[in-house]
């Protein structure tokens, strides 16, 4: 964006939009990160072989809602912060609201799981490499993101960067419950949750330096 075009934007008032710009600007970006993402996923972990059968457990859709309702509260919030005035209140609403439903589902399956049983469904046997594997599918998205970014107006650089961190992460995260073995809530929702806020950090760090115009 030129410095004349936001200066006309920002006087305009505030919560102001941007213009619109062609989908395919944002859309062909987006989608090549994740065509990326699945194809980095497939090299190097590959398909659940059983994954048809899975995805009959009311389990896999959960965890495959909740890193689709996260990224949708990523992407929402990436674009309000992608404008100078626009609103960002209501997202942390929207972040938190999967978390807590998830949190609250994860609760409800320890506190009836027999005691000896609680250890393993939050531990599960992928927790020392799930987040960094998120992680890493998510960096592709991540430098889309950062990429559409720097082609509109953000203000609050850390902050956008974090939100297209903490975006790309879920969006990783969806692509990899094509592999993770894990079900239960309590695993999905404090590991994929820091595979999520891995990419987050790393965003809010290079916001700064990225975004800068």
């Amino acid at each position: 964006m030129k410095t004349d075009e936001l200066i006309t934007m920002l006087s305009s008032g505030p919560d102001v939009a941007l213009g619109a710009r062609p989908v395919r600007a944002t859309a062909l970006p987006l989608l090549g990160a994740l065509l990326a993402s699945a194809a980095l996923m497939l090299a190097i972990l590959g398909v659940r072989r059983d994954l048809g059968l899975e995805m009959t457990v009311p389990a896999f859709w959960l965890k495959l809602a909740f890193s689709l309702a996260l990224a949708g509260a990523g992407g929402l919030a990436v674009k309000r912060l992608a404008a100078p005035g626009a609103s960002t209140r209501a997202l942390p609403l929207f972040v938190a609201a999967p978390v807590l439903a998830l949190w609250t589902v994860a609760a409800a399956a320890l506190w009836l799981a027999a005691p000896e049983a609680r250890a393993d469904l939050f531990w599960g046997s992928t927790w020392r490499y799930c987040p960094l594997l998120i992680a890493v599918l998510s960096l592709p998205p991540l430098a889309a993101t950062l990429h559409i970014l720097r082609a509109r107006a953000p203000t609050r650089l850390r902050l956008a960067g974090a939100a297209a961190g903490f975006a790309a992460g879920a969006a990783a995260a969806a692509v990899y419950c094509l592999h993770c073995p894990e079900m239960s809530p309590a695993f999905v929702g404090f590991w994929y949750l820091l595979g999520i806020l891995i990419p987050t950090a790393v965003g809010g760090a290079l916001g700064p330096r990225a975004l800068a115009w």
